[in-house]
């Protein structure tokens, strides 16, 4: 050894022999080759991959969404409740159930970057969204959170049936992720004690004791390696065999949801709440009124009344202006109020006038042909509506003389507020049993009125003349105080009752002066033709329905109300 060399070893005896009587041994290991041996597990404890816990890809204001929705769902923090109990993470699964219905553009992460105690939510969720029924489901819940988070509840059964499914493969899923944190943690372990081996290292340097319990530690990551990558792929081999059966599962449940969403949404448009109210109403005001839609009265009949608005809809637009009666072709005449387009165009070239005005003069001009009908009122519409006991009674299909009465009277009530009319519903039984529910033109025509006055039911016997007589105090009313006349009253019953002379001469006495019509729709067989009928007596224009089914019999009320 030459001097320089012993020099520089004498200059430090002291501490490298303190540490090897310490140590018993007299080894010392290369620093950077402990570092070199590390290297991986350093570069591993330094930036762990995030393993993420949703299969959705959202933003803070979906969380928000979500959170907000959750709140206010009872039944979704129920649902969330139950399945908690038995699995594991049932949370983050209902999470992405929501957010995949809600969100405009859903987009899944990769399995590779999920945590593996996800990966059944992973699976549940891709093939929710690759189903093909998922596409329409989207088209009910797309930004709508009510919507979704409806759909989610009806999938509650499906969704705790694939989660026991699975449940062997999630076990093994947990394992691996405690496997894969197992790593991370001796990662870890391996940069603890190669940092107290730089702290003992001298000249580059590290002692044995040191330096084993680094080599200690990479033997640890290394097996804990080994095992992680055995129960990845263990829980690999047992998601597999579930996969068919998840996909089956979440396409009968997104077939379920979309029916449901769907049921409730032509449930809303029956009742006439548009999808822009729907939209601005809380959620927990939506959520109690689908339960009262679906638990009323009338809930069973929602699609009759959804067939008489379309219907009523479809009236109103086979409406001419500026010409009375229904349209039934075109004719021939000199009645310039009726006078068809192609007719007006020729005043507007100047060779053509002289034709325009010999037509006009031989009463050869082609005009708009329309029969049997008056012009439209221009007071209130009131719906007098039978609900005596009588009216319990069903008719073809199960549907009561009722829910047809209250079917019709709601489509009268759209039918006024597109014409700026005021709508009166007066709900009738015996003489002492008289419900009155206005409706101004000029204010919002309520749900939960409109929900009053179709739930209505007073039983009992049957009297005309009290609903009548308050029909007509109520338009002389509106004369009175709006200076209107001209409105309408249809009178919808079963029973034609009688009714006294004295109250039949100051009945025909307010109807001149007022100038309203009486329309009358009797439900039930018509009478004989040898009795005299009182219906006809007091309404202008009277017809019979027998066939409930059909909501066309009253078509001709849309076209002159």
């Amino acid at each position: 050894m030459n001097a320089e060399r012993v020099v520089a070893v004498d200059a430090k005896p002291n501490r490298r022999n303190e540490l090897n009587e310490l140590s018993d041994l007299d080894e010392w290991i290369e620093l950077h080759e402990l570092v070199s041996r590390s290297a991986k597990w350093l570069e591993l404890s330094a930036a762990v991959p995030e393993q993420h816990t949703a299969a959705v890809v959202a933003d803070r204001f979906d969380l928000i969404t979500w959170r907000d929705t959750y709140e206010q769902s009872s039944g979704l923090r129920d649902l969330a409740e139950e399945l908690s109990e038995r699995h594991d993470y049932a949370n983050d699964l209902l999470a992405d159930a929501f957010l995949a219905a809600y969100k405009l553009a859903p987009r899944l992460r990769e399995r590779e970057r999920m945590s593996p105690s996800r990966w059944v939510n992973h699976e549940v969720i891709t093939s929710l969204v690759a189903s093909p029924e998922f596409a329409e489901l989207r088209r009910e819940t797309c930004g709508d959170p009510y919507a979704a988070a409806m759909a989610v509840l009806a999938q509650a059964a499906a969704l705790r049936r694939m989660l026991e499914h699975c449940r062997e493969v999630r076990e093994r899923a947990e394992q691996a992720s405690d496997a894969r944190q197992a790593v991370e943690r001796a990662a870890k372990t391996v940069a603890e004690a190669l940092g107290r081996a730089a702290e003992e290292a001298d000249d580059g340097a590290v002692p044995a004791v040191p330096a084993g319990a680094v080599h200690q530690a990479i033997s640890a990551a290394e097996a804990a390696e080994a095992a992680a990558r055995q129960s990845i792929q263990d829980a690999v081999q047992s998601l597999a065999p579930a996969i068919p059966g998840i996909r089956s599962g979440v396409r009968a449940a997104v077939a379920k949801a979309t029916a449901a969403v769907r049921e409730e949404a032509s449930l809303m448009r029956a009742w006439g709440v548009g999808s822009g109210e729907l939209e601005r109403m809380p959620f927990g005001q939506r959520a109690l009124l689908a339960e009262r839609l679906r638990a009323g009265r009338l809930s069973q009949w929602a699609e009759l009344i959804g067939r008489f608005r379309q219907m009523a809809d479809g009236e109103r637009a086979r409406k001419v202006e500026n010409a009375g009666g229904e349209l039934v072709g075109v004719t021939l005449g000199s009645d310039l109020s009726r006078v068809i387009p192609s007719e007006l165009a020729n005043l507007g070239l100047p060779q053509l006038r002289a034709v325009f005005a010999a037509r006009y003069a031989a009463g050869e001009l082609m005009l708009y042909d329309s029969q049997g009908e008056q012009t439209t009122g221009r007071g209130a519409v009131i719906a007098c509506v039978d609900t005596s006991h009588s009216m319990y009674e069903a008719g073809p299909g199960g549907i009561t003389r009722e829910a047809w009465a209250k079917a019709c009277a709601l489509a009268l009530l759209d039918q006024a507020r597109h014409a700026r009319r005021d709508f009166v519903g007066i709900l009738f039984s015996a003489a002492d049993k008289v419900r009155v529910f206005r409706f101004p033109a000029g204010e919002p025509a309520g749900i939960d009125r409109i929900l009053d006055f179709a739930e209505t039911f007073l039983g009992g016997g049957t009297s005309l003349q009290r609903p009548l007589t308050t029909a007509g105090e109520l338009l002389e009313e509106e004369f009175n105080d709006a200076a209107r006349a001209r409105g309408d009253i249809v009178m919808i019953t079963d029973d034609a009752c009688a009714v006294t002379e004295e109250w039949m001469r100051g009945w025909n006495d307010t109807k001149h002066r007022l100038g309203f019509r009486v329309f009358g729709v009797a439900i039930g067989p018509p009478p004989a033709p040898e009795t005299a009928s009182v219906l006809d007596a007091l309404c202008d224009n009277l017809r019979s329905v027998e066939d409930l089914t059909d909501v066309h019999a009253a078509a001709d009320l849309f076209r002159v109300i």
